[in-house]
């Protein structure tokens, strides 16, 4: 038995930008992007369309920590009403920010207590939001988490709650041709982390695999071409098609064993998370062949027959744009990478893995 459920309106295509205004109808918005002169202009062309927003809370930066948001809900509390909606314009993070305003009521306190013990979710508000990624990565536009960061005690949380599914997801590619080189690879590469990571997970299904193949496959393809040229709104167009596919994928499922291993990798040595989740997606492809055969039916719709000749074109694929498969490349020493391993694998998002430890310390590479 499996079950799949996504229950987000989404609106895909070049253009479709101008439809915030049309869902809003009129409706108070509080509009939460980046403080920067391409978000300064995208939110004036959301003004045309939807009036002025009630407030614009623009002081989100990459990996949203609590200081940064619990600055962001005290503003969101000054102007929220019972019918305000949030509007997220922007990445994953300006996205997994809205999640956290959401959730948030007269502030970023009850938010913090129910990250930090599970406590409280009867307080927390629920708060719709329309999100317009400006990237292909994240997927947060379907999904129902937020990660959230305390950099301060290096800690991790994901804020994770049915009610947190935004109600729209406008998704626009011609919205992200002005993103450069290095933001473009690493989000892509998040893309099809998450793509692989539902495939090897104990809560893939046949709808949800089916749309990682699909992710997977266009964003191998697209990824390098697009990193050549940047300004090409096709490849755009497929970047997003696969990063949306891969949403919905992990949406079911959740990540595994290469994003459980990212989050200390991203805190401690400041890798971003795209490429932190994703350097080590074939040190865990090389893990799992042979584990499960429905696993290596839907793997080899992606590489091909021979799984082991797989492992070679994923590090290829990563090689061509610059990313390097031994985590020695990014300030990991060989007895903290196997502890970070070892911790992984038993972390939730680690739990969800097919795989078995000691398959993975054969394949451990430094």
């Amino acid at each position: 038995m499996w079950r799949f459920a996504n229950p987000v309106d989404i609106c895909f295509g070049n253009g479709v930008f101008d439809q915030v205004g049309k869902i809003l109808n009129g409706q108070p918005y509080c509009l939460v992007t980046y403080d920067e002169p391409y978000f300064a202009g995208l939110a004036y062309q959301l003004t045309q369309q939807a009036g002025s927003p009630e407030r614009i809370i623009n002081n989100i930066t990459t990996n949203p920590d609590f200081i940064t948001l619990e600055n962001a809900c005290r503003q969101f509390a000054e102007i929220a009403t019972p019918d305000m909606v949030i509007v997220a314009l922007g990445g994953g993070s300006v996205i997994d920010a809205a999640k956290v305003l959401a959730s948030s009521n007269d502030g970023f306190e009850v938010v913090k207590r129910f990250l930090e013990t599970g406590q409280g979710e009867d307080q927390l508000g629920n708060y719709p939001f329309i999100a317009v990624p400006t990237t292909s990565g994240t997927g947060s536009e379907v999904t129902h988490w937020a990660t959230v960061w305390d950099t301060v005690a290096q800690k991790k949380y994901s804020l994770a709650r049915k009610e947190l599914y935004p109600t729209h997801a406008i998704i626009d590619p011609e919205l992200m041709l002005g993103l450069p080189r290095e933001l473009t690879i690493s989000t892509g590469l998040d893309a099809l982390s998450h793509a692989l990571e539902s495939i090897w997970n104990k809560s893939s299904n046949e709808i949800s695999a089916n749309y990682a193949v699909a992710a997977a496959r266009e964003m191998i393809e697209t990824l390098p071409a697009l990193a050549d040229n940047l300004q090409n709104i096709d490849l755009r167009y497929k970047a997003a098609r696969a990063c949306l596919f891969a949403g919905l994928a992990f949406s079911n499922t959740k990540t595994a064993l290469a994003h459980s291993v990212s989050y200390p990798i991203t805190l401690k040595y400041g890798v971003s998370h795209g490429i932190a989740c994703s350097f080590s997606l074939p040190m865990v492809l090389d893990s799992v062949i042979g584990v499960d055969e429905t696993c290596d039916y839907h793997l080899k719709r992606i590489f091909g027959d021979d799984l082991q000749r797989g492992i070679t074109k994923l590090t290829d694929f990563l090689d061509r744009l610059g990313v390097a498969t031994n985590a020695s490349s990014y300030g990991v020493q060989q007895n903290e990478w196997r502890a970070l391993l070892e911790k992984a694998l038993e972390g939730e998002r680690g739990q969800n893995f097919i795989g078995k430890k000691e398959r993975v310390y054969e394949s451990l590479t430094i």
